[in-house]
């Protein structure tokens, strides 16, 4: 039976490059010059890092601009409220990963609603969908490309 899965993941490689290059665009700039501005990579957490407000939003832009670059989507990425330590100011960022249940829930929900002759099930973090045909298949994922917009979705493992 004909099948592929609905996942939700960003590539931690080109996340890693692209954290990278900011840090060297960061560390050239001259409205950067001696000062702390920084990002710190810990798997799926970032940390931004500025001398004041104005500087964070600088390094959050410069962040924002090699990710998308990159290919990797600025949707995966929870931004958390700006902490200030003594007068430095951090910002941590949750990378997001996998599909929410309640997100998954909904897939699921819409492709039984359209009457499709698919099965979708909830697998962990990801949904897998199977339908008798390969033409039934590619109608579901027209479908959930253009109704779920707030988070990015890859589709893996088609399989005949």
């Amino acid at each position: 039976m004909p099948s592929f899965d609905i996942v939700s993941e960003v590539n931690k490689v080109e996340l890693k490059n692209a954290v990278d290059q900011a840090n060297k665009e960061i560390a050239n700039r001259f409205d950067f010059k001696g000062s702390d501005a920084r990002i710190e990579q810990a798997e799926l957490a970032l940390t931004l890092y500025a001398d004041d407000d104005f500087k964070l939003k600088q390094v959050t832009d410069v962040l924002l601009t090699k990710c998308a670059k990159r290919g990797v989507d600025a949707r995966m990425f929870d931004t958390k409220a700006v902490e200030k330590i003594g007068t430095k100011m951090k910002q941590p960022i949750h990378v997001k990963a996998g599909i929410e249940q309640e997100k998954a829930k909904s897939i699921v929900r819409l492709l039984k609603d359209s009457k499709m002759k698919v099965q979708a099930s909830i697998q962990g973090t990801a949904v897998r969908v199977s339908g008798g045909k390969k033409d039934d298949l590619q109608a579901a994922i027209a479908l959930v490309r253009k109704s779920v917009t707030d988070i990015p979705l890859q589709f893996q493992n088609f399989r005949d």
